[in-house]
């Protein structure tokens, strides 16, 4: 009986959850038709990012201690934190019709930059080389151009951009 409760409630819960995700899907649909207005945050509400599919993939090319740091570092991440990294990756969004070498976009991935070394030690070649993977890591690209067509290209570029620059300073 105990186990029949249990399954119950799991089951409750995860429809629960697909229910949310197929509201926030109908909703993107009418904004993608120009009928409604959402932000980037109404876009994702329901989906549950916490479970990495390409964790083992990380594993075989970095190494179990890079990726064990690096999910230490991201569990430990706030909500503030997290809500900060999404509202940086919006604010990029909604400037990537910019030059790469703008002012603005500089400020913008300069934010990026100082941000992501909160959580790690990303030396400028390897914020580079992060841009890079944006657009070469299809899986990647189609995940970050959901925040707007074009952002991953926009981003690899700034982030070229700037890594150059700062290494030149």
């Amino acid at each position: 009986m105990e186990a029949l409760e249990v399954q119950r409630k799991m089951l409750l819960e995860k429809r629960k959850r697909l229910g949310q995700m197929i509201t926030t899907i109908e909703k993107t649909i009418l904004h993608a038709k120009g009928e409604i207005e959402m932000s980037n945050k109404e876009k994702f509400a329901g989906f549950d990012f916490s479970h990495n599919p390409y964790e083992q993939e990380a594993r075989e090319r970095w190494g179990d201690e890079a990726v064990d740091k690096a999910n230490e570092r991201a569990k430990n991440m706030s909500d503030f934190d997290k809500e900060k990294f999404n509202e940086i990756f919006r604010k990029l969004a909604g400037i990537r019709h910019l030059a790469p070498d703008s002012e603005e976009t500089q400020e913008g991935i300069n934010e990026l930059y100082q941000f992501i070394n909160k959580f790690g030690d990303y030396s400028l070649e390897a914020f580079k080389g992060l841009g890079q993977m944006y657009v070469d890591d299809e899986r990647f690209k189609k995940n970050i151009d959901r925040c707007g067509e074009g952002l991953a290209k926009f981003m690899c570029d700034a982030m070229a951009v700037f890594a150059i620059n700062k290494s030149n300073v």
